[in-house]
């Protein structure tokens, strides 16, 4: 009988450690939907997720950004409480706020794939400030793009009136986030050199 062993490599090193950063920027949005206030003009909450989109498009690229997006929405469609204010289950992504819920994957992507100017992803987010915050403010626009269709749709609202309350009250909150976004991002940088 013999004793050697062969090992199969299921899954290439690279493909598990893009599956685990992935699953970890799901957590950290899930974590981050904790952090949310009500918002006085908006029936939608004022909460920190899309900074969890933004930073899985600038650190996963494209294509492992949206894939952690759309982890997030499926652990919260099975019912995990990971959306704002601890909202869960096929209530939250078809209600008031589930456009904005649905554009994520999409945002992530092209956050990422603006940020790395393509599909693929590059080994360190670029270092332009501009070209960071150009991504972020595409994301943005695909994110309100989604929200505020699906808030009118949902709401019976015009148009005009959805994007009053489901975009114009939170340019200042996602300016900060832009902010927040650039510094993580940036201060891994200076510390990588």
């Amino acid at each position: 009988m013999s004793t050697d062993t062969a090992s199969v490599e299921l899954v290439g090193e690279a493909t598990a450690e893009n599956v685990a950063r992935a699953a970890l920027l799901a957590a950290l949005t899930g974590a981050l939907a904790y952090v949310s206030f009500p918002n006085p003009f908006s029936p939608a909450p004022v909460s920190m997720q899309v900074l969890g989109v933004f930073l899985a498009g600038l650190l996963l690229g494209p294509r492992w950004g949206g894939l952690s997006m759309g982890l997030y929405l499926l652990t919260g469609a099975v019912g995990a409480p990971v959306f704002a204010g601890g909202s869960a289950g096929a209530g939250a992504l078809l209600g008031p706020t589930g456009g904005y819920l649905w554009s994520y994957p999409v945002a992530a992507f092209v956050v990422g794939a603006v940020a790395h100017g393509g599909l693929r992803l590059r080994d360190s987010v670029p270092r332009s400030i501009p070209r960071l915050v150009g991504a972020m403010v595409v994301g943005t626009a695909v994110i309100y793009a989604f929200g505020v269709v699906g808030m009118s749709l949902v709401l019976n609202m015009g148009l005009q009136e959805a994007f009053l309350a489901g975009a114009a009250a939170f340019i200042p909150a996602e300016a900060f986030k832009i902010a927040a976004a650039v510094g993580v991002v940036r201060s891994d940088q200076i510390v990588a050199e």
